[in-house]
Protein backbone atom coordinates (compact mmCIF):
# COMPACT_ATOMS: atom_id res chain seq x y z
CA UNK A 1 0.00 0.00 0.00
CA UNK A 2 1.39 3.40 -0.95
CA UNK A 3 1.71 6.36 1.38
CA UNK A 4 -0.79 8.22 -0.83
CA UNK A 5 -3.48 5.55 -0.30
CA UNK A 6 -2.91 5.57 3.47
CA UNK A 7 -3.55 9.31 3.80
CA UNK A 8 -6.68 10.33 5.64
CA UNK A 9 -8.98 12.07 3.18
CA UNK A 10 -11.63 14.72 3.89
CA UNK A 11 -15.17 13.40 4.23
CA UNK A 12 -18.76 14.64 4.41
CA UNK A 13 -19.31 13.29 7.93
CA UNK A 14 -19.43 16.69 9.61
CA UNK A 15 -21.74 18.22 7.01
CA UNK A 16 -24.08 15.23 7.16
CA UNK A 17 -24.20 15.33 10.95
CA UNK A 18 -25.04 19.04 10.92
CA UNK A 19 -27.73 18.56 8.26
CA UNK A 20 -29.30 15.83 10.40
CA UNK A 21 -29.64 18.36 13.23
CA UNK A 22 -31.02 21.28 11.24
CA UNK A 23 -31.72 22.32 7.67
CA UNK A 24 -29.79 24.98 5.84
CA UNK A 25 -26.74 25.38 3.65
CA UNK A 26 -23.29 24.64 5.05
CA UNK A 27 -20.26 26.45 3.67
CA UNK A 28 -16.62 25.56 3.94
CA UNK A 29 -14.08 28.39 4.08
CA UNK A 30 -10.32 28.41 3.62
CA UNK A 31 -7.54 30.69 2.42
CA UNK A 32 -4.31 30.54 0.49
CA UNK A 33 -1.32 32.81 0.86
CA UNK A 34 -0.88 33.79 4.50
CA UNK A 35 2.81 32.95 4.59
CA UNK A 36 4.36 34.28 1.35
CA UNK A 37 6.51 37.37 1.15
CA UNK A 38 4.67 38.60 -1.94
CA UNK A 39 1.21 38.65 -3.46
CA UNK A 40 -2.32 38.66 -2.08
CA UNK A 41 -4.12 36.38 0.31
CA UNK A 42 -7.13 34.67 -1.27
CA UNK A 43 -10.14 33.27 0.58
CA UNK A 44 -12.86 31.02 -0.81
CA UNK A 45 -16.25 29.88 0.45
CA UNK A 46 -17.90 26.78 -1.01
CA UNK A 47 -21.37 25.28 -0.56
CA UNK A 48 -21.35 21.75 -1.93
CA UNK A 49 -24.30 20.19 -3.71
CA UNK A 50 -24.60 16.95 -1.78
CA UNK A 51 -26.49 15.36 -4.68
CA UNK A 52 -23.76 16.22 -7.18
CA UNK A 53 -20.41 16.25 -5.44
CA UNK A 54 -17.25 17.39 -7.21
CA UNK A 55 -14.62 14.78 -7.97
CA UNK A 56 -11.00 14.70 -6.87
CA UNK A 57 -11.43 16.89 -3.79
CA UNK A 58 -8.73 16.59 -1.14
CA UNK A 59 -6.63 18.96 0.91
CA UNK A 60 -5.11 21.21 -1.77
CA UNK A 61 -1.62 20.68 -0.33
CA UNK A 62 -1.92 16.95 -0.96
CA UNK A 63 -2.71 17.31 -4.67
CA UNK A 64 -0.47 17.78 -7.66
CA UNK A 65 -1.02 20.89 -9.74
CA UNK A 66 -2.92 19.05 -12.49
CA UNK A 67 -5.12 17.32 -9.89
CA UNK A 68 -5.93 20.67 -8.26
CA UNK A 69 -6.85 22.16 -11.63
CA UNK A 70 -9.20 19.27 -12.39
CA UNK A 71 -10.79 19.44 -8.94
CA UNK A 72 -11.11 23.24 -9.28
CA UNK A 73 -13.09 22.84 -12.50
CA UNK A 74 -15.31 20.17 -10.93
CA UNK A 75 -16.03 22.31 -7.87
CA UNK A 76 -16.89 25.35 -9.98
CA UNK A 77 -19.24 23.23 -12.09
CA UNK A 78 -21.12 21.55 -9.24
CA UNK A 79 -20.97 23.91 -6.24
CA UNK A 80 -21.73 27.45 -5.15
CA UNK A 81 -18.46 29.33 -4.88
CA UNK A 82 -17.38 32.80 -3.80
CA UNK A 83 -13.87 34.24 -3.73
CA UNK A 84 -12.34 37.30 -2.09
CA UNK A 85 -8.83 38.74 -2.51
CA UNK A 86 -7.01 40.92 0.01
CA UNK A 87 -4.21 42.69 -1.82
CA UNK A 88 -0.75 43.61 -0.61
CA UNK A 89 -1.75 47.14 0.39
CA UNK A 90 -4.45 45.77 2.67
CA UNK A 91 -2.10 43.17 4.13
CA UNK A 92 0.49 45.83 4.95
CA UNK A 93 -2.14 48.21 6.33
CA UNK A 94 -4.19 45.78 8.44
CA UNK A 95 -1.63 42.96 8.99
CA UNK A 96 -1.90 39.51 7.45
CA UNK A 97 -4.20 38.05 10.10
CA UNK A 98 -6.78 40.82 9.85
CA UNK A 99 -6.61 40.81 6.06
CA UNK A 100 -7.18 37.06 6.05
CA UNK A 101 -10.14 37.25 8.42
CA UNK A 102 -11.68 40.02 6.31
CA UNK A 103 -11.23 38.02 3.09
CA UNK A 104 -12.85 34.94 4.64
CA UNK A 105 -15.83 36.94 5.92
CA UNK A 106 -16.22 38.72 2.59
CA UNK A 107 -16.11 35.42 0.68
CA UNK A 108 -19.00 34.14 2.82
CA UNK A 109 -20.91 37.39 2.27
CA UNK A 110 -20.54 36.99 -1.50
CA UNK A 111 -22.20 33.56 -1.60
CA UNK A 112 -25.53 33.53 -3.42
CA UNK A 113 -27.14 31.83 -0.40
CA UNK A 114 -26.62 32.76 3.24
CA UNK A 115 -25.32 29.60 4.92
CA UNK A 116 -26.73 28.35 8.19
CA UNK A 117 -23.29 27.21 9.29
CA UNK A 118 -19.76 28.04 8.17
CA UNK A 119 -16.95 25.55 8.70
CA UNK A 120 -13.64 27.42 8.89
CA UNK A 121 -10.17 25.98 8.51
CA UNK A 122 -7.96 26.87 11.47
CA UNK A 123 -8.63 28.07 15.01
CA UNK A 124 -9.86 31.63 14.42
CA UNK A 125 -13.38 32.68 13.58
CA UNK A 126 -13.76 35.40 10.94
CA UNK A 127 -16.32 38.17 11.63
CA UNK A 128 -19.32 36.59 9.91
CA UNK A 129 -22.99 37.04 10.73
CA UNK A 130 -23.93 33.39 11.09
CA UNK A 131 -22.97 30.35 13.11
CA UNK A 132 -19.40 29.22 12.53
CA UNK A 133 -17.19 26.38 13.66
CA UNK A 134 -13.40 26.42 13.45
CA UNK A 135 -11.63 23.16 12.61
CA UNK A 136 -7.87 22.80 12.94
CA UNK A 137 -6.53 21.10 9.79
CA UNK A 138 -10.07 21.23 8.47
CA UNK A 139 -8.87 21.03 4.87
CA UNK A 140 -7.72 17.47 5.57
CA UNK A 141 -10.90 16.48 7.43
CA UNK A 142 -13.90 18.24 5.94
CA UNK A 143 -14.91 18.05 2.26
CA UNK A 144 -16.40 21.56 2.14
CA UNK A 145 -13.22 23.10 3.55
CA UNK A 146 -11.05 20.97 1.24
CA UNK A 147 -13.05 22.28 -1.72
CA UNK A 148 -12.55 25.86 -0.52
CA UNK A 149 -8.81 25.23 -0.10
CA UNK A 150 -8.57 24.11 -3.73
CA UNK A 151 -10.50 27.12 -5.03
CA UNK A 152 -8.33 29.52 -3.02
CA UNK A 153 -5.04 27.82 -3.92
CA UNK A 154 -5.68 27.54 -7.66
CA UNK A 155 -6.99 31.10 -7.86
CA UNK A 156 -3.95 32.50 -6.08
CA UNK A 157 -1.48 30.39 -8.05
CA UNK A 158 -2.94 31.74 -11.30
CA UNK A 159 -2.61 35.29 -10.01
CA UNK A 160 1.03 34.73 -9.07
CA UNK A 161 1.78 33.25 -12.49
CA UNK A 162 0.33 36.39 -14.06
CA UNK A 163 2.40 38.57 -11.71
CA UNK A 164 5.49 36.69 -12.90
CA UNK A 165 4.93 38.14 -16.38
CA UNK A 166 4.64 41.67 -14.98
CA UNK A 167 7.61 41.28 -12.61
CA UNK A 168 10.01 38.83 -14.28
CA UNK A 169 13.06 37.41 -12.60
CA UNK A 170 11.62 36.70 -9.16
CA UNK A 171 10.31 33.23 -10.01
CA UNK A 172 6.75 33.93 -8.85
CA UNK A 173 5.47 31.33 -11.33
CA UNK A 174 7.41 28.68 -9.39
CA UNK A 175 7.46 29.60 -5.70
CA UNK A 176 4.24 31.71 -5.77
CA UNK A 177 5.79 34.33 -3.48
CA UNK A 178 6.86 31.97 -0.69
CA UNK A 179 10.21 32.35 1.02
CA UNK A 180 12.42 30.07 -1.01
CA UNK A 181 16.15 30.44 -1.57
CA UNK A 182 15.45 31.51 -5.14
CA UNK A 183 13.09 34.22 -3.92
CA UNK A 184 15.58 35.51 -1.36
CA UNK A 185 18.34 35.67 -3.97
CA UNK A 186 16.02 37.51 -6.38
CA UNK A 187 15.18 40.05 -3.68
CA UNK A 188 18.87 40.79 -3.18
CA UNK A 189 19.52 40.91 -6.92
CA UNK A 190 16.44 42.82 -8.15
CA UNK A 191 15.19 44.62 -5.07
CA UNK A 192 11.58 44.86 -3.92
CA UNK A 193 8.71 45.00 -6.42
CA UNK A 194 5.17 46.39 -5.92
CA UNK A 195 3.63 43.07 -4.86
CA UNK A 196 6.10 42.42 -2.03
CA UNK A 197 4.65 42.68 1.48
CA UNK A 198 6.55 45.47 3.13
CA UNK A 199 5.27 44.46 6.56
CA UNK A 200 7.12 41.13 6.31
CA UNK A 201 10.62 41.01 7.79
CA UNK A 202 12.49 39.52 4.77
CA UNK A 203 11.16 42.36 2.63
CA UNK A 204 12.02 44.93 5.31
CA UNK A 205 15.55 43.53 5.37
CA UNK A 206 15.78 43.90 1.61
CA UNK A 207 14.63 47.50 1.95
CA UNK A 208 17.12 48.20 4.75
CA UNK A 209 14.29 48.90 7.17
CA UNK A 210 15.23 46.18 9.67
CA UNK A 211 18.49 45.13 11.26
CA UNK A 212 19.72 41.58 10.66
CA UNK A 213 19.55 39.40 13.75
Amino acid sequence: MTVRSQRIRPTLELEQAELALARGAIAGVDEAGRGPWAGPVVAAAVILNLENLPVGVEDSKALRAQEREAAFASIRKTSRVAICVADVDQIDRDNILNATMWAMAEAVARLEEVPRLVLVDGNRRPPINCEARTIVKGDAKCLSIAAASIIAKVTRDKMMTEFAETYPGYGFERHKGYGTRQHREALHRLGVCPIHRRSFRPVQLALGLADPL
